[in-house]
């Protein structure tokens, strides 16, 4: 059977910070950290970039504010003119609330399609999901998986890094099977 990869269980929250840190340096891309509960530094030490989601959603309200002038002066000075009371055709103070909320509107549309996307959500399954050791990443437990299609995989080697920076369980697993 083709391996997915190779995980490590840590019962310590700190060793799983250090060998996140010990795996980031040794080069590798494809893998990831699995824990019960965000951990503080875990996401600096496997060498996290931060993410671009702020400026997707200021990107989100700034097409928001945009539009929302725009249609407002096409509908009320261009397409169709009404004189109510002498007042202008378009006047940016009128138009402030409508502004507001399609700001709004579309920054929050912007900001749930940006998170998904970046999030690759939604992700129905992980190749680790029947593995016993994976599961108690959602109880007890700390999992570090180095996926098999990294470009620096090699089973010994990944074995031998996980062992060395404390790992309790370190096993490969293999497409197929049905640990629980």
């Amino acid at each position: 059977m083709k391996a997915v990869g190779v995980l490590g269980n840590f019962t310590d929250v700190n060793a799983i910070v250090h060998a996140a840190a010990k795996v980031n340096e040794a080069g590798y891309k494809d893998w990831d950290c699995f824990t019960p509960y965000p951990v503080h530094g875990l996401d600096k030490a496997m060498g996290v970039k931060r993410t671009i989601l702020p400026y997707i959603s200021f990107m989100g309200g700034v097409v928001g504010l945009i539009a929302a002038i725009s249609l407002q002066m096409w509908t009320g000075a261009i397409d169709y003119k009404l004189n109510i009371g002498g007042k202008p055709l378009f006047a940016l103070q009128f138009s402030i609330p409508i502004d507001f909320e399609l700001t709004v509107l579309v920054c929050a549309i912007s900001t749930v399609v940006g998170l998904f996307h970046l999030c690759k959500l939604p992700t129905w399954w992980n190749p680790f999901q029947n593995d016993k050791g994976f599961a108690k990443a959602t109880d007890d437990e700390y999992v570090i998986g180095i996926y098999a299609n990294d470009d620096r995989y090699h089973e010994a080697n990944v074995m031998a890094l996980l062992q060395s920076v404390g790992a309790n369980d370190v096993r490969v697993v293999h497409e197929g099977d049905e640990h629980l």
